[in-house]
């Protein structure tokens, strides 16, 4: 072999290189997306609607390779394992809006008639009016927009977090996502 034929020369791969980082284990999936491997991407664009139905509480929980992804329910999302991993979630997941959500937004929206109007507030009340068309339109919510506001309730972002009105509409968000 000469010079030039060493440098070009493939070294053989050891039998797990493709298998960086283990694997991935679901228990019970209802939607989403899952990769694993040397280049692995995984990328959900479903759009879901309604509210889901609750997880089996029978399914036996996952067991994950060392270095790999264990998850017990999935029902939606997107997970990746591996050297180049990307898991991105760009779903659209639509949830029934029960009346009692509609009930606490309205509520919370006048009680924030009480602070002055800071630009956290304003931030609040424009995506609570965002989220009360939403309803009031189609009777339906979209998930992402559930968790925005909880977030924004339950983080202390506001001086409205600490309001009961606020606290409610927190409640019936978890009772609505889980």
């Amino acid at each position: 072999m000469d010079e030039e034929d060493q440098d070009t020369e493939q070294t053989p791969e050891a039998p797990d290189a493709k298998r960086d980082g283990g694997g991935i284990s679901i228990g019970v999936m209802t939607g989403g997306a899952a990769a694993a491997g040397d280049r692995a991407s995984a990328e959900d664009r479903s759009r879901r609607t309604g509210t889901p139905p609750p997880p089996d509480a029978t399914a036996p929980p996952p067991t994950a390779a060392p270095g790999g992804i264990g998850i017990g329910v999935m029902t939606g999302g997107a997970a990746a394992a591996g050297a180049d991993a990307r898991a991105v979630d760009a779903s659209d997941q639509l949830l029934d809006a029960p009346p009692e959500l509609a009930a606490a937004v309205r509520t919370l929206r006048e009680d924030l008639g009480m602070f002055r109007r800071t630009p956290e507030i304003a931030e609040l009340d424009a995506g609570l009016g965002e989220l009360d068309e939403e309803m009031t339109g189609t009777g339906q919510v979209r998930r992402d927009r559930l968790q925005w506001l909880r977030d924004r309730l339950t983080l202390g972002a506001t001086a409205a977090a600490g309001l009961a009105s606020a606290s409610a509409v927190v409640d019936t968000i978890v009772q609505l996502t889980g």
